[in-house]
């Protein structure tokens, strides 16, 4: 499995990517899912991807060599996207070609072994062009996206249950960039906690409104002090929130005394 997530704030976006994938217990590795697709000059665009691996890679394979658009009936790639809109609807083109083409193969194949193959893919696309605020999409496998916005600033793709309620209760658009990183973190922490198919490193990255240029790219691995110290500290704060709430009256404690009185 995966989980990946994008937190857009007035500061710029936070992007990050676990890199563990698996076909079995016994067959686990490691795999970046969070890449930086364009710097070129004016722009900076990156993408994070979860589900089939050989769809996601075809779909990026495409991406770099140029995407033929249904509505210009041009090659366009992201170097000639005049905005990060227009970005994510080539990778959400691309997209849409290399499932359906890994579809019809799975199809040929699958009816003649009955085997159950999946090619579902999701992505998470952000990036600035021209210094331009900065933008968060999630394309569908279908080519279809949606923008994040300020009401709900983040996006996430790949195992997200987990880690949601963290991001619900402390993400808003005036959150500051730097606190954005950390409760991503914990989010993760919480995700990695409920579920073994998601694990470290971590890849993460932060884009500054105003600027056109990855300020952070960083990875967290096993031995990474703060976010040891950081999964320590939120496990021992989640058991004194629960220990300091009171009990709730209709489950008090008996009074042992007075049963045998």
């Amino acid at each position: 499995m995966t989980y990946c997530m994008g937190i857009l704030v007035r500061e710029g976006v936070v992007m990050m990517g676990d890199t563990r994938t698996n076909a079995g217990v016994d067959n686990v590795s490691t795999y970046r899912k969070l890449r930086v697709m364009e710097t070129q000059g004016d722009r900076v665009i990156a993408v994070a991807s979860a589900g089939s691996l050989s769809v996601t890679q075809s779909a990026l394979s495409r991406v770099a060599l140029g995407v033929t658009m249904p509505d210009s009936g041009e090659m366009e790639t992201l170097t000639s996207a005049p905005t990060v809109f227009r970005a994510a609807q080539i990778v959400g083109h691309a997209l849409s070609e290399a499932k359906a083409t890994i579809d019809a193969v799975v199809r040929n194949e699958s009816s003649a072994r009955r085997d159950r193959v999946l090619t579902d893919a999701t992505l998470l696309l952000s990036g600035t062009i021209d210094g331009r605020r900065p933008r968060l999409f999630l394309i569908y496998g279908a080519g279809n996206f949606i923008e994040c916005q300020q009401d709900t600033p983040f996006l996430q793709i790949g195992e997200h249950k987990y880690g949601k309620p963290v991001l619900d209760r402390m993400i808003s658009y005036d959150t500051p960039l730097a606190e954005a990183i950390k409760v991503g973190l914990i989010s993760f922490s919480a995700t990695m906690r409920s579920n073994l198919a998601v694990g470290l490193p971590i890849d993460l990255i932060t884009i500054r409104s105003g600027v056109s240029k990855i300020e952070l790219s960083h990875r967290i691995g096993p031995d990474d002090e703060y976010y040891g110290e950081l999964n320590d500290r939120w496990s021992n704060a989640l058991r004194a929130a629960a220990a300091a709430i009171p009990l709730p009256a209709y489950a008090s404690e008996p009074d042992i005394d007075a049963m045998f009185d």
